[in-house]
């Protein structure tokens, strides 16, 4: 096989795959979002289209409770070469707050040597990878090395719902011997990373109800339990003053590292000048007391508020009592702790903290196991291999503090490890306004995979 002839040929095609990756960018797929069911199929039909070009087989679709799986495959490779099974996720997150962007969201702008809009890290740029390194060794008339299988899903800033049923009821048609993941990001610039372990997560609305109206709050203030001012109050007593989750049961799975695997763990050179540095904060939260910020983002549990509403919050003024106001709250959990039971243990923990001025109501709106993978994998060491040959340095292993749900189902149903080498950087905003991603390190990547691929033949 001649491996230069490829890479040459995905080098010299770089910026055709760029173009084609503007294309899939431009179009928002936003998968919570009912007004974009229709874009959501439009960026199927890409997929489905461009795959065929490329001369991915079998191509087609898999129905799923929300959105569909584009699936394909290229068997050609043969029965006794690896097959691996590329996983990615073409919906994005909302683009709010739109104001704050300083490129239009869905018009890929490119400046300084990155990539600007929604989905560039996360993750179309990262799955495109795959599909252009593929496009590299097909052009060249040089058969891949392995046996490939997409499973690109459109429901994972959604909560990838029911997906674990969709990766059972097509075991058969999903049996690999490994699955590749790129959805996350290196240590910086200069460090590869391989995730080694993702959190799991569990997401809820919480509504709080008094009046059956809006009330006036000099007619009623002071005699009325404002929802509004029982929401914050309820909010601020889920950490204690030592920043630790304040749900009694929440840690009673949660496992603690021995003292070397701390010590080993505490290694990687991220800190709190590194993390600082990154997003522009004044400062760290001190966060859960007698844990560095490494292991609070990788191993410990969190609980984070993302949006409050309710009231008025316009222009000018108006003195009311709002009737019904509502958060959004999740937790980030860690290996054995399992999501239906932190579901259970935050809505008992909430109704047993609200006051009986108000009616309470807890809904969960996703849930996703932690996982975590096997380092001594001999797919894992053969990806430390392609990193050295494209980026001149081994990547380190580290837990990932994000989610991904569909790692722990893939290794529940499927028993193949799963291998996450992630491209992205930590500054690329993700779920934030002004995502980006590196071109060097779209460029890169795809020539990462194509030595990958090649590796794993050997």
């Amino acid at each position: 096989m001649d491996i230069q002839s490829v890479l040459n040929n995905a080098w010299n095609h770089r910026e055709q795959d760029l173009n084609y990756l503007i294309e899939l960018l431009r179009i928002p797929s936003i998968s919570t979002l009912a007004v974009n069911k229709a874009d959501i199929q439009t960026a199927v039909e890409w997929l489905l289209k461009r795959m065929q070009e490329i001369g991915i087989k079998q191509v087609h679709t898999i129905e799923t409770d929300t959105h569909p799986i584009v699936y394909g495959e290229w068997l050609a490779a043969g029965k006794d070469a690896p097959t691996i099974l590329i996983y990615g996720h073409y919906d994005v997150q909302p683009v709010d707050p739109i104001e704050e962007w300083r490129t239009p969201p869905f018009e890929p702008t490119l400046i300084n040597g990155n990539i600007y809009g929604r989905g560039t890290s996360d993750d179309k740029g990262q799955f495109y990878m795959y599909l252009a390194a593929c496009e590299a060794f097909l052009r060249t008339g040089t058969p891949l090395p392995v046996n490939v299988k997409f499973f690109l899903e459109g429901s994972e800033e959604s909560g990838s719902s029911g997906l674990d049923r969709v990766i059972e009821d097509n075991k058969d048609l999903l049996a690999c011997d490994a699955v590749l993941i790129s959805d996350s990001t290196f240590l910086n610039k200069d460090t590869p990373a391989i995730t080694t372990g993702v959190r799991g997560n569990t997401y809820f609305d919480v509504e709080v109800n008094g009046p059956d109206h809006d009330l006036h709050s000099g007619s009623m203030g002071g005699v009325v339990h404002n929802p509004l001012q029982v929401l914050v109050e309820m909010l601020a007593s889920l950490h204690d003053t030592n920043g630790k989750i304040n749900i009694p049961g929440l840690y009673d799975r949660v496992t603690e590292l021995n003292p070397d695997e701390r010590a080993e763990y505490n290694q990687i050179p991220y800190n709190d000048d590194t993390i600082i540095k990154e997003i522009n904060a004044p400062s760290l939260w001190s966060g859960e007391i007698g844990y560095t910020p490494l292991e609070r983002l990788g191993i410990r549990p969190s609980l984070s508020l993302h949006g409050i509403s309710g009231g008025f919050t316009g222009p000018g003024m108006k003195t009311v009592i709002p009737a019904r106001v509502s958060a959004k709250v999740s937790i980030r959990l860690v290996p054995d702790q399992d999501p239906v039971e932190i579901a259970a243990l935050f809505e008992k923990h909430i109704r047993a903290i609200a006051p009986k001025t108000v009616r309470v109501n807890v809904n969960v709106l996703s849930r996703a196991h932690p996982a975590v993978v096997n380092t001594s994998s001999p797919y894992l060491a053969k990806t430390r291999l392609a990193y050295l040959k494209v980026f001149g340095k081994e990547p380190v292993l580290m837990r990932n503090g994000g989610s991904i749900p569909v790692v722990g189902d893939f290794q529940k149903t499927l028993k193949a490890p799963v291998i996450m080498m992630g491209f992205g950087l930590p500054d690329d905003n993700l779920h934030a306004p002004n995502e980006k991603y590196c071109l060097e390190h779209f460029y890169k990547g795809i020539q990462t995979i194509i030595h990958y691929f090649s590796i794993l033949s050997e």
